[in-house]
């Protein structure tokens, strides 16, 4: 089958022989005949023969009998008459297609029982001028891996992913519960491929290999549809996965092999089913969910270390948007500008779209965006606009909402001028990361993780939580977009629950703490001590990033977050 990532090519006739045997034996009841052991070397990837000290081992041979005779009339005549009795042999069908040739014996070698019927179905082949013996080059299909390429390379495919709709694909492999390699035939191309709003256990993790099993049985090397919705930063697509018409995320709820992630909720196909896969979990406490308690999303126990510091600038805030790396944005409730820019935009008398041409957002204009998820009318700023002039009401143009922390892209159709009174006023929604911890990005390992694991903490309810200014971040100079301007770095309380987020995400093994100095000011000390001990804990039972043990690197990578499709809370 070849090597993408060393740059070697299938053989030729490799695919057809594969997606033969695919199609006839995948999902099918078969009849296995073991019939003989040898020791074989292996040499280059080829096996001999001879048997040698290294890399050697027995290996059983045997034949494999489909139960029920082939319905493709070139199928049965390729078998023999023993198919009559013990189904059609599926190493006689390969050969018979040209697909594979038989292995010449020397006479004092064991040999299958039917290597007779072996030879003639080759004999008949040759003669046919079937697959590898025929004159005629071999079939040739181009197909991209995109799981070799650069992130860059695979979103370059999105657009067109996303026009296709819902399209056949096969599953080649399962990579985790969630996470599978997939071949688009009609694309060309394999991709990495997740559901979209689910996460089964990582890797370590308890029921992780239950829930790899689980979806193993259940659609490797299958026929499947899919639907792409978006690509993280990684490459890896983003959507929705039927098996036999059935969204495989249900089932894999159901059995409590995954939680389902609020963040994006709404924007998820089947939302409604999936919630109701999971209750059903929690209810008969299957799983993950052994030791649920309803009404208890987050153990008592986790993050008990929760600042107390005097003398310092504390909001009580809700979070709008969570962003990569332990990055989000909060508005603060005390901030009577909130509902005024509401009342405001809410007395607005929306236009039809305007004409082209008369209107001309330009980068770093405010301007009236409708947001994809919920149609709502709010204030943002034009990031990047259109090659050339707009030529109709579909461009797009790429939007931060300033009130909320969302970016995405909308079409110039759903864009309208704001009165300066209205445009004016400052951006309500604050940037902020966590303070004193290293949380790690898309890109990383538990980088995913992390994210869905902070989106669940901070969107999952409507709750305020209270936000300790440990410091201001000015750096990244003016805002112009998601993920720039200044930055408060702060420790977040779970109000109710009396917990750090900081801190639960050392506990869990989803972020590290940073890099100590010496000249670090005594109280800041005081809450790295307290944050060693979880984290200490969090490396000892192996958690998270911890799970092969300490660390090497500590470098800093401070590099601005990921755009992505909007989401988060209005």
């Amino acid at each position: 089958m070849g090597n993408p990532r060393r740059d070697q090519k299938p053989d030729p006739y490799a695919r057809d022989a594969k997606e033969f045997l695919r199609t006839r034996l995948i999902g099918r009841q078969v009849n296995v005949s073991m019939e003989y052991s040898r020791k074989v070397t292996f040499a280059d990837g080829a096996a001999s023969a001879a048997a040698g000290p290294a890399d050697s081992r027995v290996m059983d041979f045997g034949s494999v009998f489909l139960i029920h005779p082939p319905k493709d009339g070139e199928d049965a005549a390729a078998t023999g008459a023993a198919a009559q009795q013990t189904g059609a042999n599926i190493a006689e069908l390969l050969v018979a297609r040209g697909f594979a040739t038989v292995v010449r014996h020397r006479d004092f070698e064991e040999r299958s029982n039917y290597y007779d019927a072996l030879l003639s179905a080759e004999s008949r082949a040759i003669s046919g001028k079937k697959g590898m013996h025929s004159a005629k080059d071999p079939p040739v299909r181009h197909v991209t891996d995109l799981l070799t390429a650069n992130a860059k390379r695979a979103k370059d495919f999105l657009p067109s992913l996303q026009r296709s709709r819902r399209m056949p694909a096969v599953v080649e492999y399962v990579l985790s519960g969630h996470r599978f390699k997939i071949d688009i035939p009609k694309a060309t191309c394999s991709v990495a491929f997740s559901l979209s709003g689910v996460r089964c256990p990582g890797r370590g993790e308890p029921y992780s290999e239950e829930a790899i099993a689980f979806m193993r049985r259940r659609i490797m090397q299958r026929d499947v549809e899919i639907e792409v919705e978006t690509a993280d930063r990684t490459g890896t697509f983003l959507g929705t996965l039927w098996d036999n018409k059935t969204n495989v995320a249900i089932p894999l709820l159901e059995a409590g092999l995954a939680k389902l992630q609020t963040f994006g909720l709404d924007r998820i196909q089947d939302a409604h089913l999936l919630t109701q896969a999971e209750q059903s979990a929690k209810q008969k406490k299957l799983k993950i969910w052994e030791n649920y308690v309803e009404g208890e999303d987050v153990p008592n126990d986790s993050g008990s270390t929760v600042e107390r510091r005097q003398k310092k600038e504390e909001l009580k805030v809700v979070v709008t948007e969570v962003l990569e790396g332990g990055k989000f944005y909060v508005q603060s409730v005390a901030d009577q500008k909130v509902s005024a820019i509401q009342k405001q935009l809410s007395s607005l008398s929306l236009q039809d779209t305007p004409l082209i041409g008369a209107f001309n957002p330009k980068k770093g204009d405010i301007v009236l965006a409708q947001f994809s998820a919920d149609k709502s009318w709010n204030r943002a700023m034009i990031v990047n606009t259109p090659r050339g002039v707009v030529e109709s009401g579909n461009d797009k143009f790429e939007v931060f909402y300033i009130d909320y922390g969302n970016q995405e892209f909308v079409p110039f159709s759903e864009l309208r001028p704001l009165e300066g009174s209205v445009s004016s006023a400052p951006g309500l929604a604050q940037l902020c990361s966590l303070a004193h911890i290293k949380v790690p990005g898309l890109e990383d390992d538990y980088g995913q993780e992390a994210a869905f694991r902070l989106s669940e903490l901070l969107l999952s309810s409507a709750k305020e939580f209270k936000a300790v200014i440990e410091e201001k971040d000015t750096s990244a100079g003016k805002v112009k977009g998601q993920g720039t301007g200044t930055v408060f770095l702060v420790t977040l309380v779970d109000t109710e629950a009396e917990t750090s987020i900081n801190a639960i995400l050392i506990q869990e093994g989803l972020a590290r703490l940073e890099k100590r100095r010496r000249w670090e000011p005594k109280d800041k000390q005081q809450a790295l001590d307290e944050l060693t001990e979880v984290e200490e804990a969090a490396k000892k039972a192996r958690l998270g990033m911890w799970e092969y043990g300490d660390i090497a690197s500590d470098d800093e990578d401070n590099g601005p977050p990921a755009r992505k499709p909007a989401a988060g809370k209005r």
